[in-house]
């Protein structure tokens, strides 16, 4: 015996989950490249942001983001200074539920371009610190790259999912509508 409408319940949860889930990561990585430098993970000083952590936090991003070997500094210095700040855009947006189809989308996008920056840099032989969470901290490794595309395939699953949905409401709203 199935219960009515069981199926779409329980994908609505699982998106729910799936994007809070998401929203965890962002800001997850966002927090560990704009904490202060040094403060311990989750301490009362590790959300003491000041101007000055931020320039030091931002500053230490940079190194890592140039370690990377492939944008000019001019490059470097907005990557650094505009994607922790994106990040968290992208985390407070999938929380919130907001346009959840185009969030979901444009995450996917920048964790599939960062996984190719990760892969190409890998092959490369560089041995360098992923900065996937915080600069400095995790040395990049075929765990990376594992662990980078279940994030991507995780982020193209809540897109595919949120699409989905919407799709499926206009389609029942059109069931809905008077016949002309």
């Amino acid at each position: 015996m199935t219960i009515p409408g069981g199926r779409a319940r329980l994908g609505r949860w699982l998106l729910v989950l799936g994007r809070l889930g998401l929203a965890a990561v962002f800001l997850f990585a966002a927090y560990g490249k704009l904490r202060p430098v040094g403060t311990a993970p989750f301490s009362a000083a590790s959300f003491q942001i000041s101007s000055s952590s931020l320039a030091v936090s931002q500053a230490m991003f940079a190194i890592q983001v140039d370690s990377y070997q492939l944008l000019s500094d001019r490059s470097v210095e907005f990557v650094s200074h505009t994607l922790p700040w994106f990040e968290l855009a992208l985390g407070l947006l999938l929380l919130s539920g907001l346009w959840l189809r185009w969030v979901a989308l444009a995450g996917s996008a920048l964790l599939g371009c960062l996984l190719g920056v990760v892969i190409r840099t890998y092959h490369a032989g560089l041995g360098i610190n992923c900065g996937c969470f915080s600069p400095g901290t995790e040395p990049l490794s075929g765990w990376t790259i594992a662990r980078d595309s279940l994030i991507l395939a995780w982020g193209l699953a809540v897109a595919t999912g949120a699409f989905l949905r919407a799709r499926g409401r206009r389609a029942r709203a059109g069931e809905s509508a008077p016949a002309p």
